[in-house]
């Protein structure tokens, strides 16, 4: 692997990426010979996700088919599949699919070779105090900067919806960062305001006819009013504490439906999806809510969507004694103290149900919370994949179902499955009219593929987002857009291939603001030089917008109408301030030389020739990918870097180094030399570009990341840019 050094004379990507450049243009490529997808859908098989443990908590590995015992309400079933798994690896979903008795069809985007681990946080912050707010912020902050891998995607949601538009799922750190700012505290402590005060357990205990409580508060009554009946001081107690639950089960339940929410949104992701539960924990309660059929719906479609729940109770390590800050009844008996007793495993009952029948684990009474990330990130990241073939009476019927796993002979080993699947109750059907049927416009079903919480992939859609700054406009954001056309329908017009996209795009602000936007239809044709020739194999359109530093999110989506395909790509871009001074970069603007161009030597940078003539043009690569027999060539200007007084102008004695690095899995595999960019001759001093290649041959098939950090030595500042890319 060698990198090669540019001349920043080159005119280094096509128009493609700059902001004079054509609004849309089409590739015209051979494109590969259509054949109509066949998709077979066999929803016989059922599957479950198994996770088997030694007693020191080790993964057993290699256990066969046959040492599995599985049972359904009870009975022993045949396990029609059966396969080990890694989570996040490329043959994830493929064993999916195949469990679930469906073959991985050649629609959609392909799927990424290193796929990376889905992980939502949950932060329960209606249930969480202040105290604990603090805690879940720092298990956020550690998770992003330690834990999340290269190629993990994960999102920070919360019951009050407080976070906003920042509540999306990413691999991009400084969303996470921000998401994880915006968390406040806000615990909804249900009190009433009577004296002496009732706790919300305190009420669920008079509630179940605990008399020893119920009696406490009455004499309390009894006490201030000493010419009340008691049947009357009785009824007043009882009032309150069934208001009182009523008002928490309100808020349980919007805890638990938001919940059950982003379970279900999720099954459209691929692989398994792993939940923090994050909480103070809450009551279930039976008589006064419908808690336990939400818990269970929950169960349902976590198994349903691939989801498992681990639960933190955010209190850490606690003596489940009252608050000494909060005023409560003075009892000399002791038996409110004794009843109390039970507070703190009631409030944790939901979150180790939750936990327990979607086959993940409660961590409870420990200060280490942290901790129990790293833990469950570690024992989910590999498992048994299991698949039965249901009955017909359990297909006709959608009650919900326990579900058993064991290993035979081995009770000294600690399985851990879901307990259940099913629905809770059965789902209603829409009869079909003719509202409900009619068909949605071109701009009703783009709106709807950029509202959708997650990409669509039936057209295949890339994006890619590029920051410049340009003397004559200042920041300029670069959306580029790529549609593959061989899953669009071509017609013959005036004879030649023809087909028609709709496609829009909206850049937001981290706020959820739109800033910027477009909407088009594109006519696609063959070559006007070859009528008859082959259409395009990719159509590109381009989108500049002038622009303000922050925090951008830019959506795009394309449809076409003769099959009624979608698809949607979305990507984040932070906007650096370039009136601080500060050292900054501009994107890494990323494309491609194929093979075909190699006649030219390799140049080594220790011997780099600003004069040396490499002229060809390279357009940009929008959807990320490269062939291993390709070249990698990118550019990025360097923006503030040492100034010559308030001129802005660089410093004829500035000292600018490079290092080029790239990573897979976090490690680096490539580690290029710091080496002195020759910024001599440059067009403008206050904007110096850099530009180079990498051979890509001593690379495996996988994802990678592509790092370039600019030193200025003198001012003794960094800035450093990344790219994401893979490499087939």
């Amino acid at each position: 692997m060698r990198l090669r050094y540019l001349s920043i004379r080159i005119l280094l990507l096509s128009a493609t990426c700059l902001p004079f450049a054509s609004p849309a243009s089409a590739q015209v490529q051979s494109a590969p010979n259509q054949t109509e997808d066949v998709v077979r859908v066999n929803t016989a098989l059922v599957q479950t996700d198994v996770m088997v443990f030694d007693k020191g908590g080790t993964f057993v590995q290699d256990l066969k088919r046959e040492q599995f015992v599985l049972k359904i309400n009870g009975k022993e079933r045949q396990i029609s599949f059966f396969e080990q798994v890694r989570a996040g690896s490329r043959n994830e979903e493929a064993q999916l699919a195949a469990a679930r008795g469906n073959p991985v069809t050649a629609s959609g985007t392909p799927v990424p070779l290193d796929r990376g681990r889905t992980i939502f946080f949950f932060v329960d912050d209606l249930h969480l105090s202040a105290s604990s707010m603090h805690q879940a912020r720092t298990l956020l902050s550690r998770f992003i900067d330690r834990e999340m891998s290269q190629n993990d995607e994960a999102a920070i949601t919360s019951t009050s919806g407080q976070i906003g538009f920042l509540q999306q799922l990413t691999d991009n750190k400084a969303v996470l960062r921000a998401a994880t700012d915006r968390l406040k505290p806000r615990p909804y402590s249900v009190r009433d305001t009577e004296s002496p005060p009732m706790s919300e357990y305190q009420a669920l205990l008079i509630d179940r006819r605990d008399e020893d409580v119920l009696n406490v508060f009455v004499d309390e009554v009894l006490k201030q009013s000493p010419r009340t009946p008691r049947s009357i001081a009785e009824e007043q107690v009882r009032a309150r504490s069934s208001a009182m639950l009523h008002e928490a089960a309100s808020v349980t339940a919007n805890t638990l439906a938001t919940l059950e929410s982003l379970v279900k949104n999720s099954a459209s992701l691929s692989g398994r999806k792993l939940i923090f539960f994050l909480s103070d924990g809450f009551f279930l309660d039976a008589r006064n809510s419908d808690s336990y059929d939400r818990v269970q719906k929950i169960t349902s479609a976590a198994a349903a969507s691939g989801v498992i729940i681990y639960s933190i109770d955010t209190r850490g390590l606690t003596t489940g004694m009252p608050d000494a800050s909060i005023q409560s009844v003075i009892d000399t008996s002791g038996r409110l103290t004794r009843a109390n007793g039970g507070e703190l495993m009631a409030s944790q009952d939901g979150l180790n149900a939750l936990a327990n029948d979607t086959g993940g684990r409660a961590f409870f009474n420990s200060n280490a919370l942290s901790a129990a990330v790293t833990s469950a990130l570690k024992e989910t990241s590999i498992y048994y994949l299991l698949a039965w073939r249901p009955e017909t009476e359990e297909q006709r019927n959608p009650r919900f179902r326990r579900v058993e796993v064991s290993v035979i002979g081995r009770p000294e080993l600690l399985v851990r499955s879901r307990r259940g699947f099913g629905e809770v109750e059965p789902a209603t059907r829409t009869k079909n009219t003719p509202e409900t049927a009619k068909t949605k416009t071109p701009g009703e079903e783009l709106r709807a593929s950029l509202r959708a919480p997650y990409p669509q992939s039936s057209l295949p859609v890339s994006v890619t987002a590029n920051f410049v700054d340009t003397a004559q406009r200042g920041s300029v954001l670069v959306v580029a857009l790529k549609i593959a056309t061989n899953q669009l329908v071509f017609e013959s017009v005036a004879g030649a291939p023809t087909a028609y996209v709709d496609l829009a795009g909206i850049v937001f602000d981290d706020q959820g603001k739109m800033m910027s936007s477009f909407d088009k239809r594109l006519t696609l044709k063959a070559n006007a030089a070859n009528a008859n020739g082959p259409p395009p194999e990719s159509l590109f359109y381009n989108h500049f917008s002038v622009i303000k530093p922050g925090l951008y999110e830019v959506r795009v989506a394309a449809f076409e109408e003769k099959q009624r395909r979608a698809g949607s790509a979305l990507q984040w871009i932070e906007i650096p301030d370039l009136t601080t001074k500060s050292l900054a970069l501009s994107s890494l603007i990323v494309g491609e030389r194929k093979a075909d161009s190699d006649a030219q030597p390799e140049l080594d940078v220790s011997k780099q020739d600003p004069n040396a003539d490499t002229s060809q043009q390279v357009g940009v690569n929008v959807d990320h990918r490269f062939a291993r027999t390709s070249h990698l060539r990118f550019m990025t200007f360097v923006y503030n870097a040492l100034a010559n007084g308030a001129s802005g102008i660089i410093a004829p004695g500035a000292d600018l180094a490079v290092q080029v690095q790239v990573f897979r899995d976090n490690e680096p595999v490539i580690t290029d030399p710091l080496h002195k960019i020759i910024a001599d001759g440059a067009a403008d001093p206050s904007r110096v570009p850099y530009a180079a290649e990498l051979q890509l041959s001593g690379l495996q098939p996988g994802q990678y990341v592509l790092q370039v950090t600019v030193i200025d030595r003198v001012a003794k500042a960094s800035a450093s840019q990344r790219y994401s890319f893979q490499v087939n």
